[in-house]
């Protein structure tokens, strides 16, 4: 079904406006403001599939409104899946505040997400993103030339394979939580949206984040590592362990992260 014809249909079915999508538009998936009759304001995204986001529905539905968004009902088709969410208002990012700020903000929202998995549950572990990714990098490096020293480059990527199978514990993890994916909100102050669950190391959550904070990850990366895992109650030297990983399984597309990989790798 195209897409026309599945908005068309949702509107149909769950009693739906829907407006005109919101813009920019995303890469992945297609999201509009959307009415019910009642007058509820609500979000209809339609997402096409892909692996990262295969358990977005089924994250939402577990956190059910803790810090992140209420999930109201969904809908599959062929290679989409439609997420009927609540709408945050006024709905500006987490982006838009000082990264002082940021950083309390997702300290205060990651642990809420980070539940034991419940009996039966769906998700994926963490282990087989990082395999997968592990896998892709040295398919590229094999490739194309990289930067980095050949053999820090085998420890980063020996690295990431091995660091979510020596974690403490494994919990309900976002895996892309950054400050684009945080909205004001007025159920609470700030909700998270666009999650991509995994099961897996608490510690690797805050990656993203560091890794959106630019400047200061430039800057000083260590203590902006150590500022994060405080914040958490995390470990900092595996904090620091899991961004030399990521920094080398980003350096290829991402060039600058090499050097904050040399700057970083354990001694």
């Amino acid at each position: 079904m195209s897409l026309p014809g599945i908005v068309e249909h949702l509107e149909q079915h769950w009693s739906l406006k829907v407006g005109e999508p919101f813009q920019p538009g995303g890469q992945t998936a297609w999201v509009a403001p959307a009415h019910t009759e009642a007058g509820a304001h609500l979000v209809l995204k339609v997402a096409w599939r892909h692996p990262e986001a295969a358990h977005e529905a089924d994250g939402l539905r577990a956190w059910n409104g803790q810090g992140a968004i209420f999930l109201h009902a969904t809908e599959e088709f062929d290679d989409t899946i439609a997420l009927l969410l609540e709408r945050c208002k006024p709905g500006s990012t987490l982006a838009s505040r000082p990264e002082a700020d940021q950083d309390t903000v997702i300290a205060s929202l990651l642990p809420r997400l980070w539940q034991e998995p419940a009996p039966g549950h769906r998700f994926r572990p963490l282990q087989v993103m990082c395999e997968a990714w592990a896998d892709e990098f040295e398919l590229k490096a094999a490739a194309r030339p990289t930067s980095l020293d050949p053999g820090l480059a085998r420890e980063g990527i020996a690295l990431f394979r091995t660091l979510p199978a020596t974690a403490e514990r494994n919990v309900l993890l976002c895996t892309d939580l950054h400050a684009e994916n945080v909205l004001a909100a007025q159920r609470e102050p700030w909700l998270v949206i666009d999650p991509k669950p995994y099961i897996g190391d608490p510690t690797y959550d805050p990656l993203q984040h560091l890794l959106n904070c630019d400047e200061r990850l430039h800057t000083d990366p260590v203590d902006l590592t150590h500022r994060m895992a405080d914040l958490l109650d995390l470990n900092a030297e595996r904090l620091r362990l899991w961004l030399f990983a990521r920094c080398v399984q980003e350096s290829l597309d991402w060039p600058d992260l090499a050097n904050i990989a040399r700057r970083i790798a354990p001694t």
